[in-house]
């Protein structure tokens, strides 16, 4: 079998229900200009451990910027699965950051969002939890939202619990009533689900279904047929490694169709995100597929690697094989040299960590024409899979922002939050 292999399918399925048997058709694969070779850039950012020391083995599933206490300045939000916690990076200078827990006791919280859900102009914090984060098919996810009251004072508010284990919240008014509602990732491991949830008013909440299948990592929400309504794309992985979109039709009625589709049970796919990466005013997916967890043998495969769903209009997507990268993780559409060209940055999580010259965080660099360069920008530290990009220090230029989450050995080059800074310009 060919384990490079992969489908797309284009035509909305009978309302939400995936017919199995409908297998789509093999697409013509749209592949970019050949690569140049790898540029070591191992000096284009400098490294700094932020955040509490550690003791043994970090274990952070997930970082996050947003201006937390609306002084001007990014924080850092991070998702710590040895305290059971979401912690809070205030940046209380330019580039300066002080570590405290905004809420411990925290069931395995894996993933976290900034919004305003009451409108009281302070941010809320959406908490997916899954309740274990390693594989268990019991119902134990949670949909946690902790409600701000101005003074980065927390109140938790659980808002559906006994699920499916709980990867991914994302917000948006999908029904058009002016209330926040919620898009919800459901990995489970033999059952998942991935599910919208109405805002009723008085953090209350009405669920409805949209998918029951296991596996669901990410949910990212956007207009992406140009409707102006809210949409959700979600990335499913287990045996079905497939990009599913659900299309709104204002009213919070979702048609679902699968986007994309790999026949290799074992793809790995391990996160998407939103950018327009082609500056065409339409948000496109990045997708990488370097999971590892669980295998007999964790580490690198084949066909790992990044990838680029185009947002061609009207809910219709053309796949681009961007590159090969051995556990890739968390891809992240920025601009890194101000060029007005959107570059791509990504983490690898499993990779052949017993090779020095293994990449642990690398850039895609665009050249204005989707012509993408391979900048490996660090070694260490290894076992990575979560990351992002912003301005942290005042400058306008972006920094990045990584952690590590060690499950399988090596146990050696580990860091649990890094800082990573732009060089000084020449």
């Amino acid at each position: 079998m060919n384990l490079r292999l992969v489908h797309f399918a284009l035509i909305p399925t009978v309302g939400l229900v995936l017919l199995s048997g409908c297998a789509p058709t093999e697409p013509k694969r749209t592949a970019l200009p050949a690569q140049p070779a790898v540029v070591k850039d191992l000096a284009r950012f400098t490294r700094e451990s932020i955040g509490n020391a550690f003791e043994g083995k970090p274990w952070i599933s997930h970082v996050n910027l947003a201006d937390l206490d609306r002084n001007g300045r990014n924080d850092i939000l991070a998702c710590d699965d040895k305290l059971n916690a979401v912690v809070w990076l205030r940046q209380t200078a330019p580039g300066k950051f002080t570590e405290s827990t905004l809420v411990a006791g925290l069931p395995s919280p894996v993933h976290v969002e900034a919004v305003d859900m009451d409108a009281d102009a302070d941010l809320d914090l959406l908490v997916a939890c899954m309740g274990e984060v390693f594989p268990n098919n019991d119902k134990i996810g949670s949909v946690i939202i902790l409600e701000n009251d101005g003074r980065q004072n927390f109140t938790k508010r659980v808002i559906a619990e006994r699920i499916a284990r709980v990867t991914d919240i994302r917000a948006g008014d999908f029904d058009g009533d002016g209330r926040i509602d919620l898009a919800v990732a459901q990995f489970g491991y033999d059952q998942g689900e991935i599910r919208w949830m109405r805002n009723l008013g008085g953090w209350q909440f009405e669920s409805k279904i949209l998918l029951n299948l296991s596996g669901t990592i990410n949910v990212c929400v956007a207009d992406l047929n140009g409707d102006r309504t809210l949409d959700i794309v979600a990335l499913v992985s287990q045996q079905w490694e497939e990009v599913h979109l659900f299309t709104n039709d204002g009213k919070g009625n979702f048609t679902g169709k699968i986007l994309f589709g790999s026949t290799n049970e074992d793809y790995g796919s391990s996160g998407i995100s939103l950018c327009d990466l082609n500056r065409d005013g339409r948000p496109d997916v990045l997708y990488t597929n370097g999971d590892g967890f669980a295998y007999a043998d964790p580490g690198k495969r084949p066909w790992h690697g990044l990838q680029w769903l185009e947002n061609v209009g009207d809910g219709n997507f053309r796949y681009h094989r961007i590159a090969d990268l051995p556990g890739a993780y968390a891809p992240v559409g920025v601009d890194l040299e101000g060029r007005g060209v959107m570059d791509i940055v990504c983490v690898s999580g499993f990779n052949d960590w017993q090779n020095p010259e293994a990449a642990a965080l690398v850039a895609f660099r665009n050249d204005g024409k989707m012509n993408f360069t391979m900048h490996v920008l660090a070694h260490a530290p290894i076992q990575l899979i979560t990351c992002a990009a912003g301005d942290l220090d005042g400058s306008g230029r972006p920094s990045l922002v990584t952690a590590g989450f060690y499950s399988y050995p090596p146990f050696d080059r580990m860091d649990r939050i890094t800082l990573w800074r732009p060089a000084a310009r020449p």
